[in-house]
């Protein structure tokens, strides 16, 4: 059969087709000897090469992406604009209240708009991928309904573009730096590890949700309130330390902590410590929260294109 048949022959007819029957135990594209390609369909077999069918349509991710990307700021006023306003105007919101009217300390010497923009770029990154990946599967119910391919690939791609914001928001806390003549040190180069940590830390739980979110409509009004209440109770607008020696454990089971903690040592020049024990139950949070994103995920998938 045809790759290009939009609807495939039953494991049956597979048997008919001259040439040797294909052993690769896929739902997915495979090669015949004389090079046609052709669809093998059997019960169970696409559940054993899941993650070799992620790889197979990577250009359906890209695809993705890139139309989650440009829809997201074709029809906006200022567009990308505003991965500058929102950190900006939070940034100065927190530093008012919990700088000048609360007193809290910065970290150090660090002047209290770039400690606070600094915690902004990692939660806006997390903030944001829970948001678009917990609401892709819904939004893309006529191509999950009709097409086959790894459901994983939807709520991945809709990740994407907080990379794009996050990056843009990166380089307004150059210019912060800039401005208040602050430049971070050596630490810096560990960047790259801590916002892919912050991708994972984010998508477990947009994985999560994504897979209830199809079954239980309410969760798109949960997810504002859960993404707000995160908000505070993350050391966003202020300095992890503040927080009384006795709960720092505790409160460093929120796994945004270790996140947020992570950027500020890397890129506030030496002045901010990391809670170590915090961070490693940070850690072992975020990895435990992945693994439920992704078991629970895994095991609604199949029924996603009968419920959505």
């Amino acid at each position: 059969m045809n790759e290009s048949d939009s609807t495939p022959n039953p494991p049956s007819d597979i048997a008919n087709v001259d040439g040797p029957i294909p052993t690769h135990e896929t739902r997915g594209r495979t090669m015949r000897e004389d090079g046609e390609r052709i669809l093998v369909l059997e019960a169970g077999r696409a559940e054993k090469n899941y993650w070799a069918d992620l790889w197979a349509y990577r250009e359906l991710f890209f695809i993705l992406a890139w139309r989650d990307i440009a829809v997201q700021y074709k029809q906006t006023v200022i567009g990308a604009a505003w991965a500058i306003v929102r950190p900006l105007l939070t940034m100065l919101i927190f530093t008012i209240i919990f700088g000048r009217l609360a007193k809290l300390p910065s970290e150090g010497s660090v002047p209290y708009p770039i400690m606070v923009m600094v915690g902004m770029l990692p939660w806006f990154l997390m903030s944001t991928i829970l948001s678009q990946a917990s609401s892709s599967l819904v939004q893309n119910h006529n191509l999950v309904s009709k097409v086959y391919f790894p459901r994983l690939i939807v709520p991945s791609a809709s990740a994407v573009v907080a990379i794009i914001d996050f990056a843009v928001a990166l380089l307004v806390l150059a210019g912060m730096f800039l401005f208040f003549g602050f430049l971070p040190d050596w630490r810096f180069i560990f960047l790259p590890l801590f916002v892919v940590f912050a991708f994972l830390t984010a998508l477990g739980p947009a994985l999560l949700l994504a897979s209830l979110n199809v079954k239980y409509r309410d969760f798109r009004f949960i997810l504002p309130f859960i993404v707000q209440f995160g908000l505070y109770v993350s050391p966003v607008g202020f300095s992890s330390s503040v927080v009384p020696a006795q709960w720092r454990l505790l409160y460093s089971a929120n796994p945004a902590v270790a996140v947020i903690d992570g950027f500020r040592w890397c890129l506030l020049g030496g002045e901010a410590e990391i809670f170590w024990p915090g961070f490693g139950l940070g850690v072992g949070m975020a990895v435990l929260f992945l693994w439920l994103g992704i078991s629970t995920f895994r095991a609604t998938e199949k029924t996603f294109a009968d419920i959505i």
